[in-house]
């Protein structure tokens, strides 16, 4: 078949292969999808200003953001303390 003048020539559309998730990659995306949904929501309830008193000083901040800086302190500190741990092996 040709093309008349003004018409577009369809064509032929290829079937791509599709790729099936595995179960585990379903349920890792559902697990962080649930996951950003609460913290999102932890965020949104922890909005209120609170008092932190800092080892030099005090001052006011979002509830939130001290929850998050505790928890990354948190984290920094314990991966530093198991490197430290190996180290002495």
């Amino acid at each position: 078949m040709s093309a008349q003048p003004g018409q577009l020539q369809e064509e032929p559309q290829q079937q791509q292969p599709t790729e099936r998730r595995s179960r585990r990659e379903t349920a890792r995306t559902v697990a962080l999808v649930v996951l950003a949904v609460l913290v999102t929501v932890f965020a949104f309830l922890n909005l209120k200003e609170v008092k932190v008193n800092w080892i030099i000083g005090s001052g006011k901040a979002p509830l939130i953001i001290v929850i998050v800086v505790s928890l990354l302190l948190g984290i920094v500190l314990s991966y530093f303390s198991k490197r430290i741990s190996r180290k002495r092996r």
